[in-house]
């Protein structure tokens, strides 16, 4: 069995040597040729995957080890006989924690209370789902727009109007659909930007197109109370440099980059290729992933709540660190521009996440053991 994929992906050997051959290949550069005597395709949201790439192959097994699926053609893969998988929620935890850290810095720059604003969740999946229980974990007023999941459930959603008149923060996590009832291609435009609070926030970290990165661009330019942070971008790896700058903070797509993320990606298409092949799970990501290099923080119950988050986040993880790496490869010249993005996704570090964390209490205090709750941390005893 010959396994064609994409270089990127984490634990490729640990997980798939067993099945047979692997070929690795950028992600970006796979064509017909590279994948015409494979058995199994194994990528990430960089390559489309559709019947130009696929007609005439072997492959009967396409895996992406990311939440999105917009770059698969799943209606081909339907005609064409062709089982496929994504990871749904592998990195979701990863999203959250850099939308954490996006909101500290942001709070920190303006100077205002984090408990003090109102937030507004676009999409309610696995991500923005997550998201909601942390913030409302914390305490914090949400209001969530998700239209598909208000016709199939009911509940308490709003429109996206009403996002916009009252969030000050919107986080976007919709999928990015094209057509259909519900599109997301530029669900911000010109119109619904304009539509933005004095002094808002606007998140993505979904899909680039989901939000009109010229329209956004021409916003910024004319309205310096509002903050941007865009790890997402129109065209990427190819960026908008007047837009990155005017943004607050800005990364290359790396929102959901943890090393538990990614690796939890690889583990769930290996789960789901057993299954399609009918065989055995062998490897277990439990067994693989390094411990984490933070055992444990000890707070005194003393600790103010405020000071006490942006620790426990900021011991995990910082986006400014990425944001800084990010400008620095940031060039006039196109070319060097896009391999220096994809060069950043490929040598990222490794970053854990906050869930799990261990945070052992001095003291009694039922505020901080919800915050560490509310984090996805453990008390430890």
């Amino acid at each position: 069995m010959l396994i064609v994929a994409d270089e990127n992906i984490p634990l490729l050997d640990a997980f798939f040597q067993g099945f047979g051959e692997i070929r690795r290949y950028p992600g970006r550069s796979l064509d017909a040729a590279s994948v015409r005597d494979a058995d199994i395709l194994l990528v990430r949201s960089v390559t489309k995957v559709d019947r130009q790439l696929l007609e005439g192959s072997r492959v009967r097994f396409v895996g992406t080890c990311t939440i999105g699926t917009d770059h698969l053609d799943l209606g081909y893969f339907a005609e064409a006989g062709i089982h496929w998988s994504s990871a749904p929620g592998c990195n979701a935890r990863g999203v959250v924690d850099y939308v954490l850290g996006s909101l500290l810095t942001l709070a920190e720059l303006e100077g205002v209370a984090l408990p003090e604003r109102v937030y507004g969740v676009v999409g309610a999946g696995e991500v923005g789902g997550r998201l909601v229980r942390v913030l409302q974990g914390l305490g914090w007023k949400v209001l969530v727009c998700d239209p598909l999941r208000q016709a199939a459930e009911g509940g308490a959603y709003v429109s996206l109007e009403t996002i916009l008149q009252q969030c000050d923060v919107i986080s976007l996590h919709t999928p990015l659909e094209r057509g259909g009832e519900h599109p997301t291609w530029h669900l911000l435009g010109q119109a619904q930007l304009a539509q933005l609070r004095p002094g808002a926030w606007l998140i993505n970290a979904s899909r680039g197109p989901v939000v009109d990165n010229a329209a956004l661009r021409e916003l910024l330019l004319d309205r310096e109370d509002v903050h941007a942070v865009l790890d997402v971008w129109e065209g990427e790896p190819q960026v908008d440099l007047q837009l990155a700058d005017l943004c607050t903070l800005a990364s290359p797509h790396i929102a959901g980059y943890s090393l538990d993320g990614r690796q939890r990606g690889t583990a769930q298409i290996y789960q789901a290729l057993c299954r399609f092949l009918g065989v055995g799970e062998q490897v277990r990501l439990a067994d693989l992933l390094p411990p984490a290099p933070l055992a444990q923080i000890e707070l005194d119950a003393s600790s103010d709540p405020a000071w006490a988050l942006a620790t426990l986040c900021r011991a995990v993880y910082d986006p400014r660190r990425d944001d800084a790496d990010f400008r620095r490869s940031l060039s006039d010249d196109p070319q060097q521009q896009r391999a220096a993005f994809d060069q950043l996704r490929k040598q990222y570090p490794p970053r854990r996440e906050i869930e799990g964390l261990a945070v052992r209490l001095r003291g009694e205090s039922p505020q901080l053991a919800q915050l560490v709750s509310a984090l996805g941390g453990v008390l430890a005893g």
